[in-house]
């Protein structure tokens, strides 16, 4: 299946007292690798789940496949879908493998699925929901004979990247056209870091469209960058000198605070930004807003 393009246009998403982000113009084509570059706090996951229909921006606009933002938010988060974005696709350390993976594959039936799908035969249901898991793996990389007990491993014993290419798994169950990706570079090692970016180019050379929050964005993706000085302006691959930061002239950190206040941002809880702050207002206004 395709991946979706995007557009926008000075899209920006304002809290009660200041801005997440602001002035985000760029364009990219189906099968992009977009990288959200920024530190923490500067409204990064704010970005991401606007993108993918979860959040919705009050300035400007975008267009996401067929779908306008935001009007159009539902129709979005039809064909989107999220990867390890802590507070919102948190997996259950007490779980194995295989039964989160049977459990996404029962949701995807029972709420992403035709109503004449539900009523084939079981045999034929379960033979479809095999194939999905078995396809999902095999695009997120996920081995799980590899495991230390295979399907039976408990979520607590993965590796950190093994846990990252799960909840990828699970997100393209449901075959999304375009795929969200949250801290996607953070604690891992130099070694690791490549790993994960050549799984999500994977990802993208086989259609879909990848938006992916991090630290540090490599040369060959279209960077979107928060939280410095001078406007956030998007990088195209290999681009130099590009402008960054909040278009008020606010210090990133002080705007994603401001903007969490009223929990409409879902980013910087303090003035010291960190990680689990961050993540934990974007799960708090992710769940306010419904939506989670």
């Amino acid at each position: 299946m395709a991946g979706l393009a995007v557009t926008t246009r000075d899209f920006g998403l304002e809290g009660p007292r200041g801005w997440a982000f602001r002035g985000i113009s760029f364009t990219a084509e189906p099968g992009s690798l977009i990288a959200i570059e920024g530190p923490s706090g500067s409204g990064r996951t704010s970005l991401l789940l606007a993108l993918t229909g979860r959040m919705k921006a009050t300035e400007g606009a975008a267009e996401v496949g067929d779908a306008r933002l935001p009007r159009q938010m539902a129709a979005l988060r039809g064909v989107s879908a999220l990867a390890h974005v802590p507070g919102v696709t948190d997996l259950d350390p007490a779980l194995t493998v295989g039964e989160h993976l049977r459990e996404r594959a029962l949701l995807q039936r029972r709420f992403g699925g035709s109503l004449r799908g539900l009523l084939r035969p079981r045999a034929e249901r379960a033979e479809k929901a095999r194939l999905r898991i078995e396809t999902a793996l095999g695009a997120a990389g996920l081995d799980r004979e590899a495991l230390p007990k295979g399907s039976r491993t408990a979520v607590r014993d993965l590796e950190r990247v093994q846990a990252l290419r799960l909840s990828v798994a699970l997100a393209l169950v449901g075959r999304p056209r375009l795929l969200g990706i949250d801290d996607t570079d953070l604690k891992l090692s130099d070694a690791e870091r490549a790993e994960v970016w050549a799984l999500l180019r994977s990802l993208t050379e086989a259609g879909t469209t990848v938006v992916a929050v991090c630290s540090e964005a490599p040369g060959d993706a279209v960077v979107l960058s928060t939280g410095r000085t001078g406007g956030d302006v998007p990088r195209e691959p290999g681009a130099e000198g590009v402008r960054e930061g909040d278009a008020d002239g606010e210090s990133a950190t002080e705007s994603d605070d401001a903007a969490a206040d009223g929990g409409t941002d879902p980013e910087g809880a303090g003035d010291v930004p960190d990680a689990r702050d961050d993540v934990k207002e974007a799960a708090d206004a992710f769940a306010e807003a419904g939506r989670a």
